[in-house]
Order: C-alpha cells, then sequence, then structure tokens
C-alpha cells in the first residue's frame, strides 16, 4: 500500500512490524543502516549490518531497546508494535561510492474494546429530558466515533429531544483513544421496551470496522391515563354466598398503589390498595361499584348483580295426617331471575306436584321441593316434608275351599297405619293346619292367613291392633263336610279397585237408562192426556151445533 506516493507498513497494536528494504543489494556493499526521521528532520540510526562481517549492531535507542531485529537481506522487525513507533523508517545500502536510501511509512492501529453503556438511569420519565447513559469505548487508535441506536435505528440529534455530546480522550502513555459518548433523552410510552445501543466505528488495517455495545432496555415512567375496576374471581355470575374482590388498576407506571373505592349507597370513598374484598355477599349488594385514584381523578364503574334464591314449603319436616284428611302443599320461590322447581318423593321425580284431597297411605313418603336458579351455577335449594298418614285398623275377613276339598283358606285383610299386629282366635272344634302368614306390607295394607280343616261349624276372629284402636272381626266357617258359598280372596288392592271403578260405571249406566225410561213415560202420559182431552173438545163443539140446527128448524116451523 502506498501512502502519500510512499511504501507504508500498516501494523497492528502489539503486533511484529516487519519492513523490507526494497533496496537491490549493489556490488560493494559495504554495510546497510536502519534509520528513522524525528518531527524536525534529524535522523536517528537505530540497526547497523556489515556485509563483509556478517555482524549485527544496534544503536542505544530506549524506546527500541530489545526490539529489533535485522535480517541478512536488511528487512527491520519491531516487536510490540507501539503508536510512537508510526514515524518514517529509511534503509540505507552504502558503497565506497554510494548511498542508496529508501523510506517507509509505519501506521499502527488498535482496535478499541466493546463499548459500554455506563451510568445508566434507574429509570426514564415521560416528558422529561434527562440522562441516559453513557457509551465509553477505550484503547483506540486512531481515535474512532461512537454512534446511538434505539431498535436497530440511528438516534439523530433533536433539539430537547435527542441531545449526544461525544469526547475523546488519548492516554499520554499509550497514545491510545478512549471515547465517550452521552445520550439525553426524553421518552415516551412508547420506549417502554425499546432496546438502546451504541456503536462505535474505527479503522483498522483492512478498514473501516465497527464493534456494538450490548442492547440495555430501560424502565419507563409514566403517568395513568385510564382506571379500570373488574370483579375477581372472573364470573359471568354471583351468588348469595359469595366471597367477591373488586380489583382497581391504572395503566400508568408504575400503577398506582391506592384508590378510592365507591361502595352503593356511599358518598364518600374507602381507601384502600388495589383491592376491595366482600366476603358472603347478600342481595343487598347489587349495584354500581366504582373505583378512581386517590385524587379522585380518572373513575371507572361497574354492576353487580348478587343472584339470590328463596324456597318456602308450606308445610315442612314432619306431618302425621289421619287418613281421608286433606293437606294443602304449597312451595313457593322467590328469585332474582327464572328458577325451575321440581318435586321428588322416595327419591324418584314426580310429574306433577302433590295435592291431597283426601289423604291414603300411599301418599305418605318423604317430600323433597328443590328449585334451582337458571344458569347461576351452584345455586340450588330444597326443603322436605315427611308425611305420615295414619289410620285405624280396618279388617275384611274372606273364606275360601281349597281345591283338595280337604282344607280352608281364611284370609284377614288389613289396614291402618302405624302397621296393625294381628292375632287370631278360633272357636269350636277344628285344628288349625298352620301358623299364620302374612303378605307385604304396601301402603298401608297387608293380609294374614291361616289354613285349616274344621270338623264341625266354627268362628274365627281376627283381632288387628295397632297405637290408635284395636278392631276386631269374626267369620263363621262350616265343617268341611258342609259345602257353603265360598268369598273370594282380594287378588290385590288395584284389581280391587278396578272392580269397584267398573261397578260404578255399571250401576251409573243402569241409572241412567231408568232415568231415561222414566222421561220418555212422563212425556208419553203427557201426550196421551192432552190427546183425550183434545177429542172430548171437538165432540163437544159438534153436538152444540146439531142442537142449533134443531132450534133453527123448530123456529121455522112455528112462523109457518
Amino acid at each position: 500500500p502506498l501512502a502519500l506516493g510512499l511504501y507504508t507498513v500498516n501494523a497492528v497494536y502489539g503486533d511484529t512490524i516487519t519492513m523490507p528494504c526494497r533496496l537491490e543489494v549493489p556490488d560493494g556493499l559495504m554495510f546497510g543502516k536502519w534509520k528513522y526521521e524525528m518531527p524536525n528532520g534529524s535522523p536517528v540510526f537505530i540497526a547497523f549490518r556489515s556485509s563483509t562481517k556478517k555482524n549485527v549492531q544496534y544503536d542505544d535507542v530506549p524506546d527500541y531497546k530489545d526490539r529489533l531485529s535485522l535480517s541478512e537481506n536488511y528487512t527491520l522487525s519491531i516487536k510490540n508494535a507501539r503508536i510512537s513507533d508510526e514515524k518514517r523508517f529509511v534503509c540505507m545500502l552504502v558503497t565506497e561510492d554510494d548511498v542508496s536510501e529508501e523510506p517507509t511509512i509505519v501506521k499502527v492501529f488498535k482496535q478499541p474494546s466493546q463499548p459500554e453503556i455506563l451510568h445508566q438511569a434507574d429509570f426514564l420519565e415521560t416528558e422529561k429530558l434527562q440522562m441516559l447513559g453513557e457509551c465509553v469505548a477505550r484503547d483506540s487508535y486512531p481515535e474512532g466515533n461512537v454512534t446511538w441506536y434505539k431498535n436497530g435505528r440511528v438516534l439523530q440529534p433533536v433539539e430537547e429531544v435527542v441531545v449526544i455530546n461525544l469526547q475523546k480522550t488519548v492516554n499520554k502513555s499509550s497514545g491510545l483513544f478512549t471515547m465517550t459518548s452521552s445520550l439525553q433523552y426524553m421518552p415516551t410510552k412508547e420506549d417502554a421496551n425499546a432496546k438502546f445501543s451504541c456503536i462505535v466505528t474505527y479503522y483498522g488495517p483492512s478498514g473501516q470496522k465497527t464493534i456494538q455495545s450490548e442492547p440495555v432496555v430501560f424502565d419507563v415512567h409514566y403517568p395513568t391515563e385510564k382506571v379500570t375496576i373488574q370483579v375477581l374471581p372472573q364470573s359471568s355470575t354471583i351468588k348469595e354466598g359469595d366471597n367477591i374482590t373488586l380489583k382497581c388498576s391504572g395503566n400508568g407506571n408504575p400503577p398506582p398503589q391506592e384508590f378510592l373505592f365507591y361502595i352503593p349507597g356511599e358518598t364518600e370513598g374507602i381507601r384502600s390498595s388495589d383491592t376491595y374484598s366482600m366476603t358472603d355477599v347478600r342481595r343487598n349488594a347489587t349495584g354500581e361499584y366504582k373505583c378512581s385514584l386517590t385524587d379522585k381523578s380518572m373513575m371507572d364503574s361497574t354492576t353487580i348483580t348478587v343472584h339470590y334464591l328463596d324456597l318456602q314449603l308450606t308445610p315442612s319436616g314432619e306431618v302425621t295426617k289421619q287418613i281421608g284428611e286433606a293437606l294443602p302443599v304449597s312451595c313457593t320461590i322467590s328469585s332474582s331471575r327464572n328458577a325451575t322447581v321440581f318435586w321428588i318423593k322416595d327419591n324418584t321425580r314426580m310429574q306433577t306436584s302433590p295435592s291431597f284431597s283426601s289423604l291414603q297411605y300411599q301418599d305418605a313418603g318423604n317430600y323433597i321441593c328443590a328449585t334451582t336458579l337458571q344458569e347461576v351455577e351452584g345455586l340450588q335449594k330444597r326443603k322436605t316434608l315427611k308425611l305420615i298418614v295414619e289410620g285405624k285398623p280396618q279388617i275384611k275377613m274372606t273364606k275360601k275351599t281349597n281345591t283338595n276339598k280337604m282344607s280352608k283358606t281364611i284370609v284377614c285383610h288389613v289396614e291402618g297405619f302405624p302397621k296393625p299386629a294381628v292375632q287370631w282366635t278360633v272357636t269350636g272344634s277344628g285344628s288349625i293346619i298352620n301358623k299364620a302368614k302374612e303378605t307385604k306390607y304396601v301402603n298401608g295394607k297387608f293380609s294374614s292367613k291361616i289354613v285349616i280343616a274344621p270338623e264341625e261349624n266354627v268362628t274365627l276372629t281376627c283381632i288387628a291392633e295397632n297405637q290408635l284402636e284395636r278392631t276386631v272381626t269374626s267369620l263363621n266357617v262350616s265343617a268341611i263336610s258342609i259345602p257353603e258359598y265360598d268369598e273370594p280372596e282380594d287378588r290385590n288392592d288395584d284389581n280391587s279397585e278396578k272392580v269397584n271403578d267398573q261397578a260404578k260405571l255399571i250401576v251409573g249406566i243402569v241409572v241412567g237408562l231408568l232415568l231415561a225410561a222414566l222421561v220418555a213415560g212422563v212425556v208419553y202420559w203427557l201426550y196421551v192426556k192432552k190427546s183425550k182431552a183434545a177429542s172430548k173438545h171437538v165432540d163437544k163443539d159438534l153436538g152444540n151445533i146439531e142442537e142449533n140446527k134443531k132450534l133453527e128448524e123448530n123456529n121455522h116451523k112455528s112462523e109457518t
């Protein structure tokens, strides 16, 4: 490379500088020398080599002590290059008749350290010009330049917004430069996550190069511009008994730590942190809630609806009634929105609500009136009615001759609650073939039966007794050898009810037909009576006409 038309050697700071003599060795060479020139032009000899004796001598120059090496071809090497080595060196070859010289320019380069952003601001505030930091790059030669970047883009100076000041200092002993660039900056909210960095540009042996610092992100402080209130937990519905928390937040940085909370019906705000908790809320907590900054600015509001569900069952608990009595039952609800009501009896869902105009044993049981509030999870109520239907024992006895004609079955059909205890007694001779057998007690009814083979007429007595009354019924049974009318045994209560219904239907039809026949007879009798009266009236009129004609004829004869 050439510099100002002269041969130039570029060296790296700390490396070895190698300078060839660049002269052809002439005939009759006596020796060669290297010198450098002082700024005033005066020479300083530093190395000598004889071509005949092959010995090398180095001049006593402190800056180059133990750093020089002169080869046989007169190439000069300087170890541990320094900034002070930037000089004009001259190679001299001397003969008896002539002295030849060839100058070489030495340039030394030093890469700076990676730049660092020092004295960083703890945080940045919007609308305020402040020192962001200093970018420092040390030990450069020649001096470099520093450029600031934000998010990869160059920061150009803008008055009162971006102010950059670059200072360069040199170490007198080493000759190396340190570049310090300070940045004053007025941030905006958008700079919250901005990456700031700096790049130092310097020159090396091969040309211009750059080194970049590590990026830095600053906490940007800005005032709150909006306040937001929200309800926690974030549920679509709130019901009585829930615990809720109001949370107020501002969009500033740092966010506000205290707020004023306004409760429905209260004019003064309650000073609190960013949360205000309410436990076991009731329906009267429904209303509009607000929060604001402590200076009562920037307010936000939300409406809370506390859903409720009340259920009233009348009567409830354990209720004891007598069979045949009426029992009105009502289940009423009061709720914040539409609710569904359903009934359950003995773990089975009922199709309709219970209504008791005349209580029967099968009406007894455990009733539950339950309700749920639609779209409000977990809001449900239920109340129970334990209905007990009591009745005095009722007895009906039947007898039947068994198919083997050797015994008879006597059945005692019993109704009542609490379940009556049944006892049998027999009068007359005869033997009880087996002990009494009872059917299952269902809906207040059961039966007890015995099988006997009486040798003579006997009387069987069935005694049913519970806490309400003792009932006794007797039945005469003929000896097994005497035929008699057998009463059929009731198969079940349902069949009995169906037979009774059919009998009622037949009786109704017969009564209807009789009434129709009676009405028809009455109508016919009236019709006949009227017809006879009309014929008598006609005969009377005809008689009167005949009599008149005879009178007229008699009068006519008299006149003649």
